[in-house]
């Protein structure tokens, strides 16, 4: 899995929005405690600084979506949360009452060839506390029909799904989801962000990326955007298209970022 998101530049414009970058802000989320509180992120790959003292807090059964051009540094602040890697500056506290498992999807979730799809999840199941339904889980993510299937004759879409699955696992205090809907059809896109709204329903705080801009204006509590490895953006969807003066988040998106080739315009 390559780092990826490294093409950045130096951020110009002031945030819009809610104040960006500001730690002391309460969380906006369906919950009374912080799942997620990092403060002071800042990663550099060489010469190439990646992130620039960003802070982002994200309450229980918040959903947070992230989005910002290719490049913009989404990938590598998701690893950093999801305690993938280590940012070179910065502190994240994960969880809540001593729940602090993290289920994380990856933007490439890879798995081993020559195993079904229910055989993979009770492969990861065997490193949790308590019994796994992995037929539960793979009916909750579409893929009940493809239990005995091998990972290798799934299609990426289907990959994705089971990637979903195995961070279900465990039942995890925070989710992270990097570009869960990608190689996704229509239907399947509205099936997953339901699942997302269901969890965050039950507790769950959920940080995604995502270039389906149109599920995460109607299922997101709060949008950031990052751009040039900074926090230009940070409000609900309605704020943030308001603070555009546009009439959708698509539209909004290509006003609140610099970058001319903007992915999702």
């Amino acid at each position: 899995m390559s780092e990826g998101d490294t093409d950045v530049r130096d951020a110009s414009e002031e945030p819009t929005g809610r104040p960006a970058n500001d730690p002391t802000d309460e969380a906006a989320g369906k919950g009374d405690h912080r799942a997620i509180d990092a403060t002071g992120l800042s990663h550099a790959f060489g010469d190439i600084r990646v992130l620039d003292d960003v802070s982002l807090s994200v309450g229980t059964g918040e959903i947070v979506a992230l989005v910002g051009p290719n490049g913009s540094g989404k990938s590598t602040l998701l690893r950093f949360l999801a305690n993938v890697r280590a940012p070179d500056e910065g502190a994240i506290r994960v969880g809540t009452d001593g729940h602090t498992r993290v289920g994380y999807l990856p933007q490439q979730p890879i798995f081993r060839s020559g195993f079904t799809a229910a055989d993979t999840l009770q492969f990861y199941a065997q490193f949790v506390d308590g019994d796994v339904d992995v037929s539960k889980i793979l009916d909750r993510v579409g893929l009940a029909h493809a239990g005995n299937r091998r990972v290798e004759a799934l299609s990426g879409g289907m990959a994705r799904l089971l990637g979903l699955g195995r961070a279900l696992i465990g039942d995890p205090a925070v989710l992270i989801l990097d570009e869960p809907a990608s190689g996704l059809d229509p239907g399947m896109v509205e099936r997953l962000f339901d699942i997302v709204s269901s969890l965050a329903d039950t507790g769950t705080a959920i940080i995604l990326s995502s270039h389906n801009l149109g599920p995460v204006e109607r299922t997101a509590d709060r949008v950031v955007v990052l751009d040039d490895g900074s926090f230009v953006a940070d409000g609900t969807p309605r704020e943030l298209i308001e603070s555009a003066g546009t009439t959708d988040l698509q539209t909004a998106f290509g006003t609140l970022v610099s970058t001319d080739g903007v992915d999702g315009r």
